[in-house]
């Protein structure tokens, strides 16, 4: 029975208003100290930095005290200036807090290479399906030399140079095919 009576006494309810006290005092203090120590109602709105040089991002970030990490380079694009920012996260127009890094993808300087495979005695449309496959195009004015197969490749050119197998060009070049004509031995 005496612990009912403890539940009733005046004791018991001055300790726990005590506790409901204290533990408030603690949450507003936290709640205070959060918003010191985070930067509260403090914000940056993130520039667009988009076909802009790295140069000019890194004296635009640090004017508003921001910083940037490359993260990546995408496919090339040619609509872009070569080593500008094609992708900024967070996106222009986001809100940040001062130091915050901006992550950055580029544009490539050029195009990728694409290693030229041996095409030879394959038919032209196997040949112009490949190619293009491998992210290039066929040029529309073939070279014809003399041979019994007709329309079978024997040959590949690059801005007038003979292509061999393992020789790179740049992803996205006009690749000339130089076909038999069917007319020789």
């Amino acid at each position: 029975m005496s612990f009912i009576k403890f539940l009733k006494s005046r004791t018991f309810f001055i300790q726990v208003a005590i506790a409901v006290f204290g533990l408030l005092l603690i949450v507003f203090a936290l709640k205070y100290w959060l918003g010191i120590v985070t930067n509260h109602n403090q914000k940056i709105q993130v520039p667009d930095l988009q076909k802009r040089t790295i140069t000019e991002v890194e004296e635009i970030l640090n004017n508003l005290d921001l910083s940037y990490k490359i993260i990546d380079s995408a496919s090339y694009n040619p609509s872009y200036p070569k080593k500008s920012v094609i992708e900024q996260t967070p996106s222009a127009g986001d809100f940040v807090k001062e130091k915050r890094k901006i992550y950055l993808t580029l544009n490539p300087s050029k195009y990728r290479d694409v290693t030229i495979v041996s095409l030879d005695g394959k038919t032209k449309r196997q040949a112009t399906s490949q190619l293009r496959a491998m992210g290039l195009n066929v040029g529309v004015n073939p070279t014809y030399v003399s041979d019994i197969g007709k329309d079978v490749v024997r040959g590949l050119r690059y801005k007038n140079k003979i292509l061999n197998s393992g020789d790179k060009v740049p992803l996205n070049s006009i690749v000339e095919l130089v076909l038999g004509d069917g007319n020789g031995r």
